[in-house]
């Protein structure tokens, strides 16, 4: 009776320390992207942009934030619930925050093109642009790996 529940605590321990080693590659990512769209609003150019661009960035930052937010919960999680028998529900829990902090990640790469584009091209490109960013990140990140999961 005892192996099959050792067993059930190393599946649990494995996956949660592949939880960890994901989210640290999209938490560098989340934070140097959230750190230039802070510095993006003491340039002299983003001064110059009008209400629209401003908007965008604020959304976009606050979009970054819950991302930074999301996916650093995995390992307060960890280091707060850790030894207390509380592996399944960290698992469980955390790779819940993980698929929303990167569907916030997207979001706000998606805007940080719309910013760019919006600046360099104007309105209807930088729409484009942004557009098949979010279609990119939609089909890399979700429909495809939610595809194979359900059909292979």
């Amino acid at each position: 009776m005892s192996e099959p529940e050792d067993s059930d605590q190393r599946r649990l321990a494995r996956n949660l320390s592949e939880l960890l080693q994901e989210v640290r590659v999209a938490q560098n990512g989340v934070q140097v992207l959230f750190g230039f769209l802070l510095s993006l609003a003491f340039t002299e150019r983003y001064a110059q942009a009008g209400g629209f661009l401003h908007h965008v960035h604020v959304v976009t930052v606050l979009l970054a934030a819950g991302a930074v937010a999301l996916l650093i919960a995995p390992a307060a999680w960890h280091r707060l619930l850790f030894r207390r028998g509380m592996r399944e529900v960290i698992v469980r829990g955390t790779s819940v925050l993980a698929v929303l902090g990167l569907v916030l990640l997207a979001a706000a790469m998606t805007g940080t093109v719309l910013m760019i584009a919006y600046l360099v091209f104007g309105g209807v490109p930088a729409a484009v642009l942004s557009a098949a960013t979010a279609l990119v990140f939609l089909l890399l990140w979700f429909v495809i790996p939610l595809w194979l999961r359900l059909f292979r």
